[in-house]
């Protein structure tokens, strides 16, 4: 059955597979070479902005720094926020570099930046932010940039409940400053009480002024030496491959409907 097909079809095989190897070939020879620049960053421990693990001395020692890799689900999602790519695209001014139009010509650039780049955890725990782009200078700027602004974000989002916690204190030390109508006893009381919210309260704006970052990056993207998209040889080989299948299954069709 091959070798028949092969006798009688030969022509329509080497048709199809040409075809699809010239497009496959010009696709290659005309796409812009896009350089890949990767950030690598590790999670922080939860627990980096927790009062009794800064201020209890025997509570310090049963806290890593680093997190854990279940962590990085929250960041890694935030990969998808269009605010980082929006951030970065006011931060590097991407109107220009993407040649985008008039209206909506922000919009389109943070979306084109989104598309050229992946957020991901991997399985070593770790969190990397790639870039591709045809400048290679520029990747690992963009790169480090996407890593900054989610940095950013959830080094925000972990100090909301101290900043919070600020607020309630500073709230009940006003409060409690009132000693109008009190006798000594209660007012010794109410003095005790004060001395602790003051020194909560000092405790939590340590905290809040140190904001302790949400990632612990462990390799600033770079410049990449070569290209690494199109990848010349793997399209080529699939094409090829793609090619003879198709080839022959119109081969095989064709040797079907043909006359006896």
């Amino acid at each position: 059955m091959i070798s028949s097909i092969l006798r009688h079809q030969w022509k329509t095989l080497i048709i199809v597979v040409g075809i699809a190897m010239l497009l496959a070939t010009a696709y290659t020879w005309f796409k812009t070479p896009e350089y890949l620049s990767v950030s690598t960053a590790l999670p922080s421990s939860v627990y980096a902005n927790d009062r009794s693990r800064l201020f209890n001395e025997n509570i310090q020692i049963l806290y890593s720094d680093l997190g854990t890799a279940d962590e990085l689900d929250v960041i890694a999602a935030s990969g998808q926020l269009d605010t980082v790519y929006l951030a970065v695209t006011d931060e590097f001014n991407l109107f220009d570099h993407y040649q985008s139009k008039q209206p909506n010509a922000r919009e389109k650039s943070a979306e084109i930046l989104k598309d050229k780049s992946k957020v991901l955890k991997t399985g070593n725990g770790e969190l990397k932010v790639s870039v591709w782009d045809t400048d290679s200078n520029l990747a690992p700027q963009l790169a480090n940039a996407i890593m900054n602004q989610l940095q950013l974000i959830h080094t925000e989002v972990r100090n909301a409940g101290n900043e919070h916690m600020i607020e309630r204190l500073r709230i009940s030390l006003d409060s409690s400053l009132m000693l109008d109508g009190m006798n000594a006893e209660e007012i010794k009381a109410r003095q005790e009480k004060i001395a602790r919210l003051q020194k909560l309260l000092t405790e939590y704006e340590l905290i809040s002024e140190s904001k302790t970052p949400a990632l612990l990056v462990i390799e600033k993207a770079r410049p990449a030496i070569r290209p690494d998209r199109p990848r010349c040889l793997q399209i080529l080989i699939g094409t090829f491959i793609f090619s003879v299948m198709i080839s022959f299954l119109l081969a095989l069709y064709r040797e079907r409907i043909k006359p006896v």
